[in-house]
């Protein structure tokens, strides 16, 4: 794969010139991340991936889990009630059965309801409320 040095050095401006943290410019099967710590230097950090190599798009950090995990089914902003301030439909420790609503993801202003696929007892909650998930992301994972 050739690297477009142009293409970065662009990239890494606009981080400056619309003070941003991060930027992301995908073109065919290469994605080209371009962020910059606001902790660290001024120079940005940039990764560049070749989509068939690539295995993820989860924002969260991969790890060895034992349990059932349930994903998400579609892509969408993920909510852990029905509305703001009322009960959770799970919390670690709930005993769940299948079918039982664990979250709603809202997708183009429809609420979706995400069904249990199986019984258990929920060990952890992979994503925060209000945060966007992609189709297959693991949302809970199940004892």
């Amino acid at each position: 794969m050739k690297i477009n040095k142009k293409i970065i050095k662009e990239l890494s401006d606009y981080l400056d010139e619309f003070n941003l943290t991060e930027l992301e410019y995908t073109e065919k099967d290469t994605k080209i991340k371009v962020s910059k710590n606001k902790f660290s230097s001024n120079r940005p950090n940039t990764q560049i991936s070749n989509f068939s190599s690539e295995t993820g798009t989860s924002n969260v950090p991969n790890k060895v889990e034992t349990g059932t995990q349930i994903t998400s089914p579609i892509i969408g902003t993920a909510y852990h009630a029905p509305e703001p301030g009322a009960k959770k439909f799970v919390d670690v420790g709930k005993k769940i059965k299948k079918g039982d609503t664990i979250m709603i993801i809202e997708a183009m202003k429809t609420m979706n309801h995400v069904p249990s696929t199986q019984d258990g007892i929920v060990k952890e909650i992979c994503v925060e409320d209000g945060q966007p998930v992609e189709f297959g992301q693991t949302l809970i994972i199940l004892d």
